[in-house]
């Protein structure tokens, strides 16, 4: 009988430093089911074989063109064709191309007219900041009720209230990213109170859902996931930290 071949694999730290990303990524993909490791050694490592190496980085390619997660599962799973999923994301760039556009035309009417000493109008100063243009994703993630509920939300405001609105979120996120820079842990009471502020941040939303466990819990996995969400925290290290707040505090008061 001939000897087997010897299979050569590759730690978790020699992947991520190969591959330009982190073990924290890797074994989030793991977790989801992305990317299994060949082995894992009886100190808790994990290792990497070729034929992961391959599986690895047709993921990174794939999230490079802007594929979610979920998106890139289909794709490798062979549930969903590449080239489909290609035209769903292009869809969305090109939606988010024309907000952009929108909102480059917002801000100059609004410097233009602030020069002049002209009067600003509301419909201006807002056009391209509508959140519809995650109608899509929000139905395909929670459903057509979850979006409707939030539209007709987010309609129901004024202006102003509005405003408020996006200045409340664009606080707590500035101080998520502090907090996360200054290596809080994620039990501390100062992770613990922005949880708490995460948590009534998500509550009054919709005008007033109730935000479960698996809902509280599945954002914080997203805001890691989705590096447009994860953009909001300070990247993917900052918005870990949040999520492993958000499970500390979900395991308190909601499980």
């Amino acid at each position: 009988m001939g000897m087997k071949p010897l299979v050569t694999t590759y730690s978790i730290h020699e992947v991520a430093k190969a591959a330009g990303t982190t073990s924290r990524t890797l074994r989030h993909y793991q977790d989801i089911g992305l990317l299994e490791p060949s082995r894992t050694g009886h100190n808790g490592y994990r290792y990497y074989d070729d034929e992961a190496l391959v599986r690895l980085q047709r993921i990174l390619l794939l999230r490079q063109l802007g594929l979610g997660l979920p998106e890139i599962n289909k794709v490798l799973e062979g549930t969903r064709d590449t080239t489909a999923a290609l035209r769903g994301h292009l869809e969305l760039l090109l939606q988010e191309r024309d907000r952009l556009e929108k909102q480059i035309a917002s801000v100059k009417t609004t410097i233009d007219k602030t020069e002049r000493g002209e009067q600003l109008m509301a419909n201006e100063m807002f056009d391209g900041f509508d959140h519809t243009q995650f109608k899509e994703e929000v139905e395909e993630r929670w459903g057509k009720d979850a979006y409707a509920k939030g539209d007709q939300w987010w309609r129901g405001m004024s202006d102003a209230e509005r405003t408020s609105w996006k200045e409340r979120s664009k606080e707590l996120m500035a101080d998520w990213i502090a907090a996360g820079q200054t290596g809080l842990a994620a039990n501390s009471d100062e992770a613990q109170a922005l949880a708490q502020r995460q948590f009534d941040w998500l509550a009054s939303a919709n005008g007033g859902q109730e935000v479960s466990f698996g809902y509280f819990t599945g954002l914080g996995e997203m805001y890691v996931a989705d590096p447009r969400f994860g953009a909001n925290y300070g990247g993917e290290q900052g918005a870990g930290f949040v999520r492993d707040a958000m499970k500390v505090y979900a395991d308190k008061h909601l499980a």
